[in-house]
């Protein structure tokens, strides 16, 4: 950070992020004002202008990423007349279906999970979603600031009042340029992080108050997506399909999907745990792996890839939900881990968790207290409603799979007909690093590897490409390697550097050293995609993500 004078600005709610959690607080929090001055305001002068929303996207929804398959349940509520206000809808649902898959052939469930049934959703682009859903927050009056990322929390003591706007014109060595600006100084009565999965600011506050204590550990997955352009007749609009087994070995949690978004339109992707134990094991190339099956490769073939993304997905469930409100703090969305790994949705636990949010914002503000115990009463609110509800009958799924597909599936299965209880009352559960072991204790060779044709798969700077991925060159690394020394020696050694097969944006490298005597790692930093896989999954946890210099990163148009 470069010590220059800060311009400070006063707001009465600073919300960090415009996804789905963040936009639905602003739009709910803009409502509930609009209500209160039209009963004649009462003795608190609330303005929705004094609302103020960051993303780090220089635009808003350039870098939300998702399937995407929304349940309309919180946007009914929020929003009623959501469809006569044109949201963007590229399909109701009107088939699915779930396939086993094998090397060669595939399985057709004849009857799909009750989970996995979609009647009544939307297909959507998210990205679609969120300009459309920013527009209804600016309506009400709330003010949006894409192209700034909250690069840090500003404290009383441990009362959290507000977070700094990263610094712009800096160097790699971070020294100003001559357009340097610095970042402002947002203070704020209530500050939301809904930075979505693995926010770095909520992850900094959730470690320096002990958000965390008593949870476990959230785990992640990383989904990479591809949109296909394909002859018409391939995959009929609105038809929704899920895929387990191949190319994922039954030690794996994930599977595939396929999502007709239109008649020539398609959304394919790969989710797979990042509990991998195989150091070596790249979901990037599993994706594309998983293009080669024949039954997939019937329906891409003749085709066209036009875009390409990647996203860590928070899959602790409740258990791993940390404590949602600090003095002066509420975590929502993503962020805060709201999200049904068995249903693979939570677009609407993140919107629904923000609009409580705006209520309990709502109700402080009117009494002009914001302590820990006034919005402690989000906890509260959340506990009380269809979220935790949803959430208590999948509180063990995640964990159900720490030893694999298999008996992932018996577990899911018990959990099932016992309300999500399974064999115990709390499953426990790992960090996803902790699984990963050495070169030295595996069995057999390196997981195969797809020859990209460019046709069909693509390599990692292919699709990094295609996922329209802009950073400034001349700016500090926002890749943060606390010891390059662990790196290049002993992760050498130990695991094979996994950071060069994990990240699926080819951000990380190992070239030659200039005196031959071995490699070293070179950080490609401006292919980083934001999906913040290196800082879930680097086994040492030396690698920190921060946000970059705030615009750049993916453009997910139709994503």
């Amino acid at each position: 950070m470069v010590d220059r004078a800060r311009e400070i600005l006063d707001a009465d709610v600073l919300i960090v992020g415009a996804g789905p959690a963040g936009l639905a607080c602003a739009l709910r929090l803009t409502q509930l004002i609009r209500e209160h001055q039209e009963k004649g305001g009462g003795s608190a002068p609330l303005s929705p202008g004094n609302i103020y929303v960051l993303e780090k996207a220089g635009e808003i929804g350039a870098h939300l990423l998702s399937g995407a398959v929304l349940d309309p349940r919180a946007l009914q509520e929020l929003v009623p007349d959501f469809e006569a206000r044109g949201m963007p809808i590229e399909s109701p649902v009107i088939d699915d279906a779930v396939y086993l898959l094998t090397s060669g052939g595939q399985w057709k469930l004849p009857v799909n999970p009750p989970f996995l049934r979609n009647h009544g959703n939307f297909l959507i682009s998210l990205n679609k979603f969120a300009k459309w859903m920013a527009v209804q927050a600016e309506r009400g009056g709330a003010s949006l600031f894409p192209g700034f990322a909250g690069a840090e929390v500003l404290y009383e003591g441990d009362r959290v009042v507000g977070a700094r706007t990263d610094d712009k014109g800096l160097d790699r060595n971070g020294r100003p340029k001559p357009n340097f600006q610095p970042g402002y100084d947002i203070h704020a009565k209530v500050t939301v992080f809904a930075e979505g999965s693995r926010g770095s600011l909520t992850k900094e506050l959730v470690r320096r108050l002990g958000l965390d204590r008593g949870r476990n550990p959230q785990n992640y997955s990383l989904g990479v997506k591809e949109l296909w352009e394909i002859p018409p007749g391939r995959i009929e609009r609105g038809t929704v399909i899920h895929t387990a087994g191949w190319p994922l070995s039954s030690r794996q949690f994930g599977g595939g999907f396929i999502y007709g978004l239109t008649d020539t339109l398609v959304a394919i992707g790969l989710v797979a745990g990042l509990d991998a134990p195989d150091p070596r094991f790249d979901v990037h190339n599993a994706f594309q792996q998983f293009k080669t099956h024949p039954w997939v490769k019937s329906r891409l073939e003749g085709g066209q890839m036009v875009r390409y993304g990647a996203k860590s997905i928070p899959e602790g469930g409740y258990f791993a939900i940390p404590h949602t409100a600090a003095d002066g703090a509420i975590l929502i969305g993503d962020a805060a881990g709201f999200l049904n790994s068995r249903r693979l949705k939570g677009i609407h636990l993140a919107m629904k968790s923000g609009a409580m949010a705006a209520e309990t914002i709502f109700d402080a503000l009117l009494k002009s207290e914001f302590s820990a115990a006034t919005l402690g009463q989000f906890e509260n609110r959340w506990r009380e409603s269809w979220v935790r509800d949803e959430l208590w009958k999948v509180r063990n799924y995640r964990q159900g799979f720490e030893r694999g597909f298999w008996p992932g599936v018996m577990h899911a299965g018990l959990q099932l007909v016992t309300g999500g209880r399974g064999l115990r009352a709390r499953y426990a559960s790992r960090p996803d690093h902790e699984h990963m072991r050495r070169l030295a204790e595996l069995d057999g060779g390196s997981p195969p590897k797809v020859k990209p044709d460019g046709r069909l798969t693509f390599d990692k700077l292919s699709d990094v490409y295609h996922s329209a991925t802009r950073h400034e060159e001349d700016q500090p690394c926002h890749l943060r390697i606390a010891d390059f020394d662990i790196c290049n020696g002993r992760c050498v050694a130990e695991y094979g550097n996994p950071c060069q097969y994990f990240c699926p944006a080819a951000v990380y490298e190992m070239e030659p050293k200039p005196d031959g005597t071995g490699k070293r790692l070179k950080v490609n930093a401006s292919n980083c995609v934001h999906c913040k896989t290196c800082d879930i999954a680097d086994p040492y946890q030396i690698i920190t993500w921060v946000p970059p210099e705030g615009g750049g990163g993916p453009r997910y148009d139709g994503m």
